[in-house]
């Protein structure tokens, strides 16, 4: 959180809350009548309420940085200085936890973090991992289907022989991000493939990122000179119109080197719609996994590699158990599970985080 750009922000947070405030005491026919109208001003008190406290408890770690501040100046006492360090220390600290409790309580409250990209990527495994590619997106987009949520699919790449290499998807829905952020990282499958011929178990594995629209959108600006556009003829299904037109579109970040492909819609226009949001979205994640290894080497990207040790969750299909190693929970119910019954594992991650 930008603690100048809070400060500016919070003369109209204040504003508001007094506003709100005044109408909550006089309780004006008009909002007592009006039930749904009295339940939105009480949370959007609540929610400011929250704002302000947070504001007043910065203002006093403010004054408390300067007062150890002076004492670190003015004192010689080598007891007191080691004190006073410590305290400096640990003000910094709260500090840093007061601000993102603001960024946190902010994001939670706008319109965009009901938008997500979902990026699914086939890691190690060759073939059956692109194939798991293909189950995962199945199991997600019933799970969206229940919960009344839209996607739609901004690039699809294709295996060798079936599955997908790669889906990009934006997903809008209520809680959608709430509900989905613990999804990333590596989901690792072991089962007997189709193509075994020996009933050998395998290991495969792919990697899952859930990127806040409002993340990518409002953080990453793109200028248009940096970008290298070229078109070709798409691939896959689709009919006559695949190989006649150069409709789908690639697009190369000069600076990053990152690339972003788009070949879903017959329009070379909406095609380039998608595929600069999928490359917007992959120089936040690449920006975001620089800026947290310089920060930490023990903190961990929202994507790994792709390698089978960094799992996240596994899914043993002759156990017919998927498994969440970062709660250590099972469920005994996979096929369920793929089919889109993934409620109580969400649920339990959010628990855990509260």
């Amino acid at each position: 959180m930008n603690e100048i750009f809070f400060s500016k922000k919070i003369k109209i947070f204040k504003k508001k809350f007094n506003s709100l405030s005044k109408l909550i005491r006089i309780s004006t026919p008009e909002i007592i009548k009006n039930y749904k109208k009295y339940i939105l001003i009480s949370k959007e008190y609540k929610f400011l309420y929250k704002i302000i406290n947070y504001y007043n408890n910065l203002k006093k770690n403010k004054t408390n940085i300067k007062e150890i501040e002076n004492i670190l100046k003015k004192d010689s006492d080598s007891e007191l200085l080691e004190l006073a360090f410590l305290e400096k220390k640990n003000l910094f600290l709260e500090k840093k936890k007061i601000l993102n409790k603001i960024e946190n309580i902010l994001n939670l409250n706008k319109k965009n973090y009901n938008k997500i990209l979902m990026e699914l990527r086939a890691g190690t495994g060759g073939d059956e991992a692109c194939i798991f590619v293909e189950d995962i997106f199945r199991m997600y987009t019933l799970y969206f289907k229940e919960l009344g949520w839209k996607y739609d699919i901004l690039n699809m790449q294709q295996g060798s022989i079936k599955g997908y290499k790669e889906i990009i998807l934006e997903i809008e829905g209520k809680n959608v991000y709430d509900k989905l952020k613990f999804e990333s990282g590596v989901h690792r499958v072991q089962r007997i493939p189709y193509t075994e011929s020996q009933g050998r178990l395998h290991t495969s594995a792919i990697t899952v990122a859930v990127i806040p629209e409002n993340y990518y959108k409002n953080n990453i600006k793109i200028v248009l000179s940096d970008i290298k556009r070229e078109t070709f003829k798409a691939s896959g299904s689709g009919g006559q119109h695949v190989n006649k037109t150069e409709s789908a579109i690639r697009l190369t970040h000069i600076p990053t080197g990152i690339v972003a492909e788009c070949q879903e819609e017959r329009s070379q226009h909406k095609n380039y719609e998608k595929a600069i949001k999928v490359l917007r979205a992959r120089i936040y994640n690449s920006e975001f996994k620089k800026k947290n290894e310089l920060l930490s080497k023990k903190r961990k990207s929202l994507i790994s590699t792709g390698e089978r040790s960094e799992k996240i969750r596994t899914y043993n299909y002759p156990q017919g158990r998927v498994t969440d190693h970062r709660i250590n929970k099972s469920i005994y119910y996979l096929d369920h599970f793929m089919n889109g019954k993934l409620n109580e594992m969400i649920t339990a991650l959010q628990i855990i985080e509260k």
